[in-house]
């Protein structure tokens, strides 16, 4: 027997649970009818399954037509499983995608056309309906568009939209290069930092959007080798691993003199404070005040863009102040015209 689209938006269950429900059955009988709509299941698959594992045929009942389907398949679902967030989130992201489809077929058959009519359910009602943000269905959503095999994971329970989209980014990343051998005289670098703590399920990090290095990592680059005797760094920071940097400044043979806050007027999330601003590291090895002295205002309040791209204000304020000597630019994202690049993001 066929099992309807409706029901087929949770998982049907498998080993040990599956085989306590046959085990059950089998001892006290079906307790409750498969209920059928439109000649196909619409609630009871596993009891169905199960059923027939054991080789009796199951009691049915007709759905009862004056209601609606989808809500009941829903209610009876989430009543009976324990479903975790990220699995709310794919399952809402289907409903979402199933009833829009739906609403499609209404128009259709307003307009006359032959069409299956069904109740169109927006993402805000889809997402009031499994308790989850909308943010997380859009997350959701986007998996399935990447991912099929990975969004089927999340219905299931094996995978959470973290874990998926961490996926999904390491196959995207390309290996990371050799530093060059060539002598720098200025430094500028943003590191992919690795941060000790978690954000919960539905929330964005870092690891969602590039791979991550871990302070010995960092300190392992050959930068103290590529670096005049005479040279400056600016080494970009956020407040979470500041005190940690300095582990890097040392490792890399330079030593800290003043720093650039870049405000982004937006705020962000954080555990003790909302921060919406980061640091930019002056660092010197040997001798290397800057040639100009022009002195630009230490907070920098710009607007922020994409996710981690840092203003090319900044930029400009490094070529301004030493406009002298070979420059490269670590963990770039583009090369930039006079920079030599250094990344696996480069585009």
């Amino acid at each position: 027997m066929e099992f309807h689209k409706y029901a087929n938006l949770f998982a049907l269950i498998e080993g040990k649970e599956f085989d306590l429900l046959v085990r059950d059955i089998k001892e006290n009988g079906l307790n409750n009818p498969i209920v059928l709509y439109e000649g196909k299941i619409l609630d009871g698959r596993n009891r169905y399954l199960a059923c027939k594992e054991i080789g009796i045929e199951p009691e049915t009942k007709v759905f009862n037509s004056g209601g609606d389907p989808l809500t009941f398949v829903l209610s009876e679902n989430l009543r009976r499983r324990h479903l975790t967030t990220s699995q709310r989130a794919a399952l809402a992201a289907e409903v979402a995608n199933m009833t829009q489809a739906d609403a499609a077929h209404q128009t259709n058959a307003k307009l006359g056309r032959s069409a299956e009519i069904g109740q169109a359910i927006s993402n805000k009602q889809s997402a009031q309906l499994f308790q989850v943000g909308t943010t997380a269905i859009k997350e959701a959503k986007k998996i399935k568009s990447e991912n099929q095999d990975l969004f089927n994971e999340l219905k299931t329970g094996e995978s959470t939209i973290q874990q998926a989209k961490r996926e999904i980014v390491k196959t995207k990343i390309k290996e990371r290069p050799e530093l060059p051998t060539d002598k720098y005289r200025v430094i500028y670098a943003d590191p992919p930092w690795k941060y000790g703590n978690t954000q919960p399920d539905y929330q964005t990090e870092q690891a969602d959007y590039y791979q991550l290095m871990d302070i010995p990592e960092i300190c392992e680059m050959r930068v103290k080798e590529i670096a005049d005797d005479n040279a400056v760094l600016f080494l970009w920071v956020t407040s979470p691993i500041l005190e940690e940097a300095f582990q890097v400044i040392k490792a890399w043979g330079f030593k800290y003199k003043a720093s650039f806050v870049w405000d982004k007027i937006g705020h962000n999330m954080g555990h003790y404070n909302s921060v919406r601003h980061e640091f930019l590291l002056i660092c010197v090895k040997g001798s290397c005040q800057p040639d100009e002295a022009i002195l630009f205002d230490s907070v920098q309040s710009i607007d922020r863009t994409k996710h981690s791209e840092k203003p090319g204000k900044f930029r400009e304020i490094i070529d301004t102040i030493y406009p002298y000597g070979k420059r490269i630019e670590l963990f770039a994202r583009e090369k930039i015209e006079s920079w030599d690049a250094y990344g696996n993001e480069i585009s």
